[in-house]
């Protein structure tokens, strides 16, 4: 029995020699949010999100916030007659999230393996490799179609990939991060998924992960309720309503106006 213990004992001092020497070693990729709640008011104009954690030492962070995976469908336009552009097919774009927000410390393309991006949908290249379109066409096609649904989607204020804007310090156990991201009022009430990918020698080591929910609340959610069940009550109530946050205005206004 004390041979049994002394063998344990010599097997575990170098363990713990190691921990002791290298606690960066051990530290966990976390992530958490300053809000995980975005509430959608009368009068709401988009929010912010910080994105904050701890990962690894020697490591380079992606940031992606998404949303579902949907199909959407789109209007191709093409010129008719070599004049006039006008809307010529509807393609179908499958398996693509109608938000996709990513932030990296470096370049994807130059930290991260190719089947990495592929795997974990890290990246527009890795969002057109996982998508499909129909109806089918060729290649040189189906990138130029994905090139026009990514443009169409960044001037919607609904897809971003950025590199940059990550800031980490090095601490005692590991390194912390903190990021911000802007959130668009178009962005629709969804649950989101922010996902935080610890990336080195071009491969993922470490992640984490937490939610985000987009609701609607108050008479927002009320008209869009109203909406759905009785569109013709709805129309009443929104004029009824822009009519009243109108004078509300005014009446601000007037008052400001007699204080000076």
């Amino acid at each position: 029995m004390k041979r049994f213990l002394k063998t344990i004992s010599w097997m575990t001092f170098p363990l713990l020699a190691f921990m002791v020497a290298a606690p960066g070693a051990w530290a966990q990729t976390t992530v958490a949010t300053d809000n995980d709640t975005i509430d959608i008011r009368i009068n709401y104009n988009g929010s912010t999100v910080d994105v904050s954690g701890n990962t690894e030492d020697d490591v380079d962070l992606v940031i992606r916030i998404d949303s579902k995976y949907i199909n959407e469908k789109m209007m191709v336009k093409a010129k008719v007659g070599g004049l006039l552009w006008m809307n010529s097919e509807k393609v179908e774009f499958q398996n693509v999230p109608n938000l996709y927000y990513l932030k990296s410390s470096a370049d994807v393309s130059k930290i991260l393996d190719s089947r990495e991006q592929e795997e974990y949908g890290i990246g527009y290249e890795a969002l057109a490799a996982n998508a499909a379109i129909e109806p089918p066409v060729d290649p040189g096609k189906a990138k130029t179609l994905f090139s026009e649904f990514i443009r169409y989607k960044e001037e919607g204020k609904l897809y971003s990939q950025t590199v940059g804007g990550v800031e980490m310090e090095a601490g005692g156990n590991g390194q912390s991060y903190r990021t911000t991201f802007d959130w668009p009022y178009q962005a629709p009430p969804d649950d989101y998924l922010i996902t935080v990918y610890a990336v080195r020698d071009g491969r993922v080591v470490d992640s984490a992960e937490t939610g985000l929910v987009v609701k609607e609340v108050g008479v927002e959610k009320a008209l869009t309720e109203l909406a759905q069940e009785k569109g013709g009550l709805y129309g009443i109530a929104a004029i009824i309503v822009a009519l009243a946050a109108g004078l509300g205005v005014g009446v601000i206004f007037k008052t400001g106006g007699g204080a000076h």
